[in-house]
């Protein structure tokens, strides 16, 4: 460099320059004076010095520890010389595989709170019974031991005993898969039955169990998956009397004619009471009995009389063509499974009227609900030529339920309504709200309200106030019977 301030690049050889100047064009000028300070730079490669871009200007000469090589405009860059390593700028390090970018953190779940709430019935212990080892048998053998009523089979669930009323899973036992499900329910079924399943998606059917008893099962699907609901039906038949029920209930077999309703929901015991009805007329009387039912649960064995047991589905295609057949079969007593629909409503009113005694059931919880149940499934035009109908045919109600009595168990309480003029004068005027006045004041003659079942229940200690309360159709009156 001379005094102006200008570089001599005359020399290419580049013996007299510090490596640095040498990249330096030599038209840039450089800002600032004096000598530049002395770095210790690497030497360049051999082969010359890099290319030279006339009127670059160099940026800024100031003396740096490392200073970089100088920005040049132009196409063709400048070969970076390789840095000192001792004043070298640390390399920005990138993270490795095994140390991903930091993410928000995670409050983990303590181990005694689970992460998703359990099945209300889930039994997790080590000594389960395995899915594989399950057999129906012996679900249905612990059905039978603890006097359950039912058992219900469920994917996702152990299996579920009703007992008393209250569902509580089978100790031992842990959650049912799909695979066991249908296995388990498949096994109690012939081939065209699971067809039938397969088919419909559901599929009521009974089958006995040895000497043990026999089961009225409905399965179906949910969810996708096979599931199956199992109710235990003795092979002894009970007598009224054996089951609890008002003595005025066992004169329901002796009447000549006419219509008997048997009412509550489902589980209530209405299917052993006309069992029971049944097994009383078998006995006492030569009649012929013909039973239409979805399954036969009970099995008559004929003694006196002649007894007939068709099932939906196996001996004829549904209720209402067996009931339309029954009047040429010579019946004395028709037992019909369940009323479902208005055809089979109409055809059971057709053969009380046509002389024959009918027994039949209802999914209702009074006396007067049986009958508007009955006359709301026809047509409004009909609807008064049935009440007549009614009016005259009917002779009794037992609407009952089963209530959990003190120290296990269950006991029946029933309403019953016997057919007296005023009962037919008020169903056929249509003023079925007054037949719970007519049965209070009616006990004279066997009749007796839900409300005040419920009461002599509770005064004689055989069920709680808590629990009859439960079990209430008219709320005031059953605290007004209640107070005494």
């Amino acid at each position: 460099m001379d005094e102006s301030g200008q570089v001599n690049t005359s020399d290419q050889g580049g013996d007299n320059l510090p490596p640095a100047v040498q990249a330096i064009p030599s038209a840039s000028p450089v800002k600032g004076n004096g000598d530049l300070p002395e770095v210790a730079m690497p030497q360049m490669p051999e082969g010359g010095a890099a290319p030279i871009i006339p009127n670059v200007p160099v940026q800024g000469a100031v003396p740096m520890p490392n200073p970089p090589m100088p920005p040049v405009a132009g196409p063709a860059p400048i070969p970076a010389p390789t840095p000192a390593p001792a004043p070298e700028r640390a390399p920005i390090q990138m993270p490795s595989a095994p140390a991903p970018a930091p993410r928000p953190a995670v409050t983990p779940v303590p181990p005694s709170t689970p992460a998703a709430p359990a099945p209300a019935f889930s039994m997790p212990k080590p000594n389960q019974i395995a899915n594989a080892d399950v057999r129906i048998e012996s679900l249905l053998e612990e059905c039978v031991r603890t006097k359950a009523s039912d058992l219900h089979i469920q994917v996702g669930l152990p299996p579920i005993l009703r007992i008393d009323g209250a569902l509580q899973p089978v100790s031992g036992y842990g959650d049912i898969d799909e695979a066991t499900a249908e296995r388990l329910i498949f096994s109690t079924l012939e081939e065209d039955q699971k067809q039938i399943l397969i088919k419909d998606k559901e599929f009521d059917y009974s089958f006995s169990f040895g000497d043990l008893g026999r089961f009225r099962v409905n399965a179906f699907h949910e969810k996708g998956n096979l599931a199956g609901a199992f109710r235990l039906i003795p092979n002894e038949v009970q007598s009224i009397g054996e089951l609890g029920m008002p003595t005025i209930v066992s004169s329901f077999a002796d009447f000549p004619r006419g219509l008997v309703l048997v009412t509550g929901p489902t589980g209530s015991g209405k299917s052993t009471t006309l069992a029971a009805l049944v097994d009383k007329i078998n006995r006492e009387k030569t009649a012929h009995i013909i039973t239409i039912e979805d399954p036969i649960e009970f099995t008559h064995k004929s003694i006196r009389s002649v007894v007939v047991q068709r099932e939906v589905h196996y001996d004829t295609y549904s209720f209402s063509a067996a009931l339309r057949s029954a009047l040429r079969e010579d019946p004395d007593v028709v037992l019909i499974g369940e009323m479902r629909d208005l055809e089979t409503i109409s055809a059971a009113i057709t053969i009380a009227e046509t002389g024959h005694l009918v027994f039949a059931t209802l999914h209702t919880n009074s006396a007067s609900q049986s009958i508007d149940r009955m006359i709301d499934v026809f047509p409004p035009h009909q609807q008064p030529q049935v009440r007549s109908q009614l009016s005259n045919i009917l002779q009794a109600i037992c609407a009952q339920r089963l209530v959990p009595a003190i120290g296990g168990g269950r006991v029946v309480a029933a309403e019953i309504l016997i057919a007296n003029p005023a009962v037919r004068s008020v169903i056929r005027e249509g003023k079925t709200h007054q037949l719970d006045t007519i049965i209070q004041t009616g006990a004279d003659q066997g009749m007796q309200t839900m409300d005040r079942t419920l009461v002599k229940l509770i005064q004689t200690g055989v069920i709680t106030y808590d629990t009859a309360k439960e079990f209430a159709v008219d709320m005031q009156e059953f605290e007004r019977l209640a107070r005494g």
